[in-house]
């Protein structure tokens, strides 16, 4: 039997974008702006504001946080959740908050693992925010599907390339994870994934 998804389909929401900012007025914006319930973003002059989502983003973005955490603890990692700590660079022009973000080794000033839950549309470009703050890899989950993307340095550049298996948290299954996060009961998303471990 598959289990029914967490997520019924809804009506994506737009976030509102503010062009042709410096870097010091979006900050001028920002401490302005500082509210509950409102988070902000920066990319090339672009300042994004989103409404913080409903219970929803939250269920999902607290399951994938329940389930990596056991599965980091089970396979031995020496982790610190980082939660959607602030991140941001001036002279790369960004700042972004991911929604769940892990440090997978100590001492790391950013952290390893950048998690995205995807309940709007359109906005600044996420991976090229990411890329900017050199984050290794960066998890996107939208409509009950899990994109991985690895960090790429070649003489062509900087990139992220959209990748089969995660390459920071090494052996994990992604599609039993993806398979758990999108069941609808989160003690039995627990349990499944646990048993498989």
């Amino acid at each position: 039997m598959t289990p029914a998804t967490i997520i019924a389909t809804t009506a994506k929401e737009s976030p509102l974008l503010f062009e042709g900012m410096t870097w010091r007025e979006f900050k001028a914006v920002e401490g302005l702006l500082d509210r509950p319930g409102y988070r902000l973003s920066f990319l090339d002059g672009v300042l994004e504001i989103r409404r913080r989502l409903g219970e929803d983003h939250e269920t999902v973005k607290e399951r994938i946080g329940a389930l990596l955490e056991l599965y980091l603890l089970i396979a031995g990692f020496d982790f610190t959740p980082t939660g959607s700590m602030t991140l941001e660079s001036e002279s790369g022009a960004v700042k972004r908050e991911a929604d769940k973000s892990y440090k997978l080794v100590p001492g790391k000033v950013r952290p390893d693992l950048a998690i995205e839950v995807v309940f709007t549309s359109g906005g600044i470009n996420k991976l090229e925010a990411y890329k900017r703050l050199k984050i290794p890899e960066v998890w996107l989950w939208e409509d009950g599907v899990l994109d991985v993307y690895h960090l790429r340095v070649d003489d062509t550049g900087t990139y992220y390339e959209r990748v089969s298996q995660s390459e920071e948290v090494k052996g994990i299954d992604l599609e039993l994870l993806l398979r758990c996060i999108n069941m609808v009961n989160h003690v039995d998303a627990i349990k499944t994934f646990q048993q498989s471990l």
